[in-house]
């Protein structure tokens, strides 16, 4: 799926650009289009797309870093980000002396749901109606190189660059029926259990996705089966 690229671009030329990442500087290439204002300062931050009115910002990971930049440009802006969610992801190793590089296809498959694992961050702006999200499903190709100092968690490994190949889907959130659509068919009523198992999606996950929905007002507590939460669609 591929876009062209605007014709002109607004605000400081270079700001934001030095230490962009490959990921996002393609992301935001495949977004753009013409007419778009690119790296433009609204209200003291700087946005990476701005269409119109609408601002639109590129986040690959870590909401909770511009939790304060969205909470604050919400309130007068419409704004959109973007995340992007690996559906495939290849997976690059540098060898750790002179060698040829090892690449593999990583056995996770990312899907819509896991953009709570971010959303938990910033559960409040869900029903706002200045904000939403377009998750783009990707297929990416993540570059390791091994650093015996860091990446203890992952035997020495740490990444080094994440590379777009291709965007396969995207999907808009943007109306409370956007967010429930996220839920199982046929799911009014369900505990976190429920969800986790309709849905084949892992229980912490389930949690977040049923802690963000309930702080949007999408869905709300029912009451209990047995010790676990009961969860209704709709505000009470």
């Amino acid at each position: 799926m591929t876009r062209p690229a605007p014709e002109s671009s607004g605000g400081t030329p270079g700001i934001g650009l030095l230490n962009e990442k490959h990921l996002h500087a393609s992301l935001k290439a495949w977004c753009a289009r013409p007419g778009d204002r690119l790296e433009t300062n609204v209200d003291g931050f700087v946005i990476d797309i701005v269409r119109g009115d609408l601002l639109l910002e590129i986040q690959t990971r870590n909401f909770s870093a511009i939790k304060t930049k969205l909470m604050r440009l919400a309130e007068s802006h419409p704004i959109r980000v973007i995340h992007p969610i690996a559906r495939e992801k290849w997976i690059v190793k540098r060898a750790k002396k002179r060698g040829r590089a090892v690449r593999r296809k990583s056995p996770r498959t990312g899907r819509v749901e896991d953009l709570f694992w971010e959303v938990v961050s910033v559960p409040q702006l869900l029903s706002h109606p200045n904000f939403s999200i377009e998750v783009l499903l990707i297929k990416e190709e993540e570059t390791r190189r091994h650093d015996g100092r860091r990446g203890w968690r992952r035997k020495g490994w740490v990444t080094e660059e994440r590379r777009l190949l291709e965007v396969v889907e995207h999907r808009l959130l943007e109306k409370p029926d956007d967010w429930l659509g996220l839920l199982p068919e046929g799911l009014e009523s369900f505990t976190v259990a429920d969800l986790a198992r309709a849905g084949g999606i892992r229980a912490n996950l389930a949690q977040k996705m049923a802690y963000c929905l309930r702080k949007a007002g999408f869905i709300h507590l029912a009451g209990k089966r047995g010790r676990a939460y009961l969860y209704s669609v709709g505000i009470q």
